[in-house]
């Protein structure tokens, strides 16, 4: 269950420079802090399922979310994962339609609703706003496309050194070298696209080939230029 969490200023939020709110005029986020409603939710919490019907977006203010889709036999397939600073939900909100996926906590996370007639507001005489939201919206639909090509093209084994990769990118590395966010195999399973147990064996194999090293469940990227060859990247 959500719990409610200290509303403290949009203006003082440190993740407002990674947000679409970055640009926002100041004076006008004393709208937002008006609005909004900020929740505290722990690892496996549900923000949102998919098919239902959305109310407004959420922004990340701490914490790390997975997005998802359940298949028809319930496996799940990982989409993208948001993370400070990100936005989610406004797809389904701004097409009208209900949610194409599902969102939940990948660790205790903290994370502001904006309701939709306040969103809407804001779009009126702000135009960086909706710019901003376009433009995170193309890059994940882009996004998208390579996890489909990948999921079409790649092998199993590339597309988990592919995956190492991503993730390093988007979370980076904490004070040991591992990527600094705490997935299952089974979540990196779903990823990847993949059984589980074909995931933990690909993990041996990385790591006897010395391109990981293991911490606990914490993968340590080792060998950049390896881990790159074998997910078969071409570097721009």
């Amino acid at each position: 269950m959500k719990r409610f969490a200290e509303k403290n200023l949009c203006e003082n939020c440190p993740s407002r420079g990674q947000s679409v709110f970055h640009n926002y005029p100041k004076e006008q986020l004393a709208e937002v802090d008006r609005d909004k409603s900020c929740f505290l939710m722990k690892r496996g919490e549900i923000v949102f399922n998919e098919g239902n019907m959305p109310h407004g977006i959420y922004c990340i203010k701490k914490g790390k979310i997975k997005i998802y889709k359940t298949g028809n036999e319930g496996k799940d397939q990982i989409i993208r994962f948001a993370k400070e600073g990100d936005v989610i939900g406004y797809r389904a909100l701004l097409s009208g339609e209900k949610y194409s996926s599902s969102a939940s906590c990948l660790e205790e996370t903290e994370v502001c609703f904006i309701p939709k007639t306040a969103l809407l507001s804001m779009f009126s005489g702000h135009s960086c706003l909706a710019m901003n939201l376009m433009k995170v919206a193309c890059h994940e639909l882009g996004e998208a496309s390579k996890i489909i090509t990948n999921l079409a093209q790649k092998s199993t084994r590339e597309r988990l050194a592919e995956i190492i990769l991503v993730l390093k990118e988007n979370f980076g590395l904490d004070k040991d070298g591992a990527i600094d966010v705490n997935l299952t195999r089974e979540e990196l399973a779903n990823m990847v696209g993949t059984a589980t147990e074909s995931v933990i064996r690909l993990i041996s194999d990385f790591k006897d080939e010395g391109l990981i090293e293991l911490q606990g469940k914490k993968i340590i990227p080792k060998n950049i230029s390896a881990l790159i060859k074998t997910g078969k990247i071409v570097e721009a």
